[in-house]
């Protein structure tokens, strides 16, 4: 109930012109703040669903093949095709593109293994106001939420733990000799695309994308509520 009056409240506003909007949005506040401190519950469920949400993402991308035999699966990048494609007919490296998938990938399972304790504090730090927002979200709000807040950081943070991931894997090396090999075959343009921020940017995609299917389950799914918490919080919208 306390949810949908929230919602009501939020929908007269965003029909009213500007300026009035303006001089309502102090009420809005004010008693969308009472009804969710009324209703503690709220908050706490939504930081419950990115629990879980961040909890089931991260374990499954980071186990053994999590993102290899997933449609997260990061491919070569665009700009490197035309190395592999030349690559394939020189011996020794017939399955250069199959090895470099190989590894790129389980550089990303290492990294994602990083994660958590970076989404926890954007979780345990929500306010009021990212919960409001969150609750009167579009279905991925939540985990727009996170993306805005941790992306950066998780980007930070994967960059030394893919480049070692990388390197113990041999994939830099690999890539290194691939694009060397490639610039000595006459008449080819030079190319030497770094593969750390491809990866990099892959493993984030896929984490997110999966954080996100898991948060639009919660809010569709009744199945998907394991917990009393969440059975309570979310059916309010149902």
């Amino acid at each position: 109930m306390h949810v949908r009056v929230a919602l009501l409240l939020l929908f007269i506003a965003l029909s009213m012109p500007k300026a009035q909007a303006q001089k309502f949005g102090n009420f809005i506040r004010k008693t969308t703040r009472a009804l969710f401190q009324e209703d503690g519950d709220i908050g706490l469920g939504l930081k419950q669903a990115l629990e879980f949400g961040v909890n089931q993402a991260v374990e499954q991308l980071s186990a053994e093949d999590g993102y290899l035999d997933s449609q997260y699966k990061i491919l070569i990048p665009d700009e490197a095709r035309k190395v592999i494609s030349k690559l394939k007919l020189i011996p020794g490296f017939e399955n250069v593109e199959r090895d470099l998938i190989e590894k790129m990938n389980q550089a990303a399972e290492y990294a994602a293994r990083e994660a958590t304790p970076i989404f926890v504090s954007a979780i345990t730090s929500m306010t009021f106001d990212d919960a409001l927002q969150i609750l009167s979200g579009d279905q991925d709000a939540a985990t727009r939420y996170l993306e805005r807040t941790t992306r950066d950081q998780l980007y930070e943070s994967f960059m030394p733990v893919i480049q070692k991931a990388l390197d113990e894997v041999r994939a830099r090396e690999l890539w290194a000799t691939a694009v060397n090999t490639y610039n000595q075959i006459p008449f080819v343009k030079r190319v030497n695309p770094e593969l750390d921020d491809h990866v990099n940017n892959a493993a984030l995609n896929g984490l997110f994308g999966e954080i996100e299917k898991k948060e639009a389950g919660i809010r569709s799914n009744q199945d998907e509520r394991t917990t009393e918490l969440l059975r309570t919080v979310f059916g309010k919208q149902d």
